[in-house]
């Protein structure tokens, strides 16, 4: 028996645009995501990162989990189980939601598309299938099933991402709004188009049948030709991510029914989210422990940094003062960005020390020599990048 054969149960799942990517990834840099073998990067991430930034790139989200609700109370179990409220969304329109525990520890977080009145469709980073199953008991008209083997989807974000789609022949793809999204024909073939994406620029997600993903990569590189399109892997929409104040699963937050230690998952106020908390909602998973995290305030609160330098604070810790005697925090992202040309992070700090004086305690290396550094840092409220093109309607052609 040769080793083909023997693990070929273990073998990663190829992506329906994989043919294309192989053909693209010239350093052979693959990671697995969800079973599926995906690209950590192509040819370098910082030079997939300016493509995201001054042209266009995709990347291939088909790994992504994706679920089909359906049926009369759909939608009541749904704004059962996520935290905000979702019975005013509106058709073709899309939603950001997380989801928790009884004890309001984050179980993870996703989108929400409501494609009918009585159909749903939701995205997440991890398997919750089960979890779905939990929250529809009760709920005696509700459908469930799992598309993510039958449904490819592919992220185009940068600033010519709309020109891309206009080339492509898209109508209306002008009209949407963030947060919406169409549906329309590609070759017979029904294809989601939504605005949305994980970088904070303009750009859209497109959704299709498992078998049209090559023609739907085929057609979106020959009109992106004269526009800069490049894949990007996984590091470069680390990158896009942090500027845009976007959390990670595992960098900011661990899965709630995944974590083994006592409270090192996270509750949504301690990752800043409590604006997707709706208490004016009846009843919904974690309610009543959340109210109580909101009272007493969460012990610690994800927070944005600019810090001075420019020597990125990976996996450092948060002081309250010069000497390092108080620690307060610990980084969970950080990064020199190159568009806002700035050191920036994101950290958990104890929420009583918010107010306070920030100081962080930086280890690099220089040429196999480590050196340590405490410098200052600045709270930030906004993004760090999120540029006006990313609002408008429609937008801009480059």
């Amino acid at each position: 028996m040769n080793n083909q054969s023997k693990f070929s149960d273990e073998q990663p799942k190829l992506s329906p645009f994989h043919e294309r990517q192989a053909e693209l990834n010239i350093r052979d840099a693959w990671s697995v995501w969800n079973g599926y073998k995906f690209a950590d990067y192509y040819y370098e991430a910082e030079y997939e990162y300016f493509c995201i930034r001054n042209t266009c790139g995709t990347y291939d989200i088909s790994p992504m989990q994706k679920y089909l609700i359906e049926g009369k109370n759909a939608e009541s179990m749904l704004n059962r189980m996520v935290t905000r409220d979702i019975s005013n969304l509106k058709i073709n329109r899309v939603t950001y939601v997380l989801w928790c525990t009884n004890e309001g520890r984050v179980i993870d977080d996703g989108t929400i598309f409501k494609l009918d009145a009585e159909k749903f469709m939701l995205t997440c980073g991890s398997p919750n299938l089960a979890w779905l199953k939990k929250a529809s008991y009760g709920f005696d008209n509700v459908k469930i099933e799992d598309l993510t083997d039958n449904l490819a989807a592919l992220s185009l974000q940068g600033p010519t991402s709309y020109s891309v789609l206009s080339k492509m022949g898209l109508s209306d793809i002008d009209k949407l709004k963030p947060f919406d999204f169409m549906t329309t024909d590609l070759d017979g073939v029904e294809l989601i188009v939504s605005r949305t994406g994980f970088t904070g620029d303009l750009g859209y997600e497109l959704w299709i049948e498992a078998s049209a993903g090559i023609n739907l990569w085929d057609k979106l590189y020959a009109a992106g030709e004269n526009y800069g399109i490049q894949p990007y892997g996984e590091a470069a929409t680390n990158m896009a991510r942090l500027e845009a104040g976007f959390i990670m699963p595992y960098m900011e937050f661990n899965e709630a029914l995944k974590t083994v230690n006592f409270q090192h998952d996270q509750t949504p106020f301690e990752l800043n989210l409590g604006w997707l908390v709706d208490f004016k909602k009846p009843i919904f998973n974690g309610k009543e422990a959340l109210i109580q995290d909101k009272k007493n305030k969460p012990k610690y609160t994800l927070t944005k940094l600019d810090i001075e330098g420019n020597k990125p604070a990976e996996a450092s810790y948060i002081y309250s003062e010069k000497e390092c005697k108080n620690e307060i925090g610990y980084v969970t992202s950080a990064m020199w960005s190159p568009a806002v040309k700035a050191n920036i992070a994101m950290a958990m700090i104890k929420t009583e020390y918010l107010d306070d004086e920030l100081w962080v305690e930086i280890y690099y290396e220089k040429e196999l020599r480590q050196y340590d550094k405490v410098v200052r840092c600045q709270v930030k409220d906004k993004p760090f990048w999120m540029p006006e093109r990313a609002k408008l309607t429609p937008p801009e052609k480059y």
